[in-house]
């Protein structure tokens, strides 16, 4: 995912809007952050462990709100970005199921999930006609910072580099 201001493969800018973010781990400070420079006025953080949501609280200065998995469907119908960063939906990892009956028209489903590339909540999230974006933009930008620091070349995050990719992980 690369996020400051438009979402990837769609092109639509992101409003101040209500966002879920699903996981507290070390790609969900990097989207809080993007999300916090893009605008994004209200978050919330659904975690297993809600000391670590809480410690994602520094990194935003609007509304911020932690709520633990049992209430993700109190919060959906209010949710217009919803951004998995768990591991669940990987594969060898269980499905990320939702209450889809909770969320609200217009909701775009971003997993950053990239193996399987297609995750089931992907598919769901297309079932019930939202849009959706896979993972693997995401990959591709983080890594590009790396490679740079490893060789001292910036790669360019190209369609070849996607089909590269593409083709190496199935």
């Amino acid at each position: 995912m690369f996020i400051p201001n438009r979402l990837p493969d769609h092109g639509q800018p992101l409003s101040p809007a209500d966002d879920a973010l699903l996981g507290a781990g070390g790609a969900a400070r990097a989207i809080v952050y993007a999300l916090r420079e893009a605008g994004i006025e209200q978050i919330v953080v659904v975690n297993r462990d809600q000391a670590r949501a809480q410690s994602l609280k520094t990194l935003w200065h609007g509304a911020f709100n932690v709520a633990d998995w049992a209430s993700l469907g109190d919060y959906l119908p209010e949710t217009d970005l919803l951004i998995n960063t768990t591991s669940l939906g990987m594969k060898g990892q269980p499905p990320l199921l939702l209450p889809w009956e909770t969320t609200r028209a217009g909701l775009i489903v971003h997993d950053i999930v990239y193996v399987p590339l297609e995750t089931d909540l992907l598919k769901a999230a297309r079932a019930h006609g939202y849009k959706t974006v896979e993972g693997l933009g995401m990959l591709l930008h983080q890594a590009a910072p790396g490679f740079a620091h490893w060789f001292g070349r910036t790669p360019q995050v190209t369609a070849e580099l996607r089909q590269l990719v593409l083709d190496a992980i199935g």
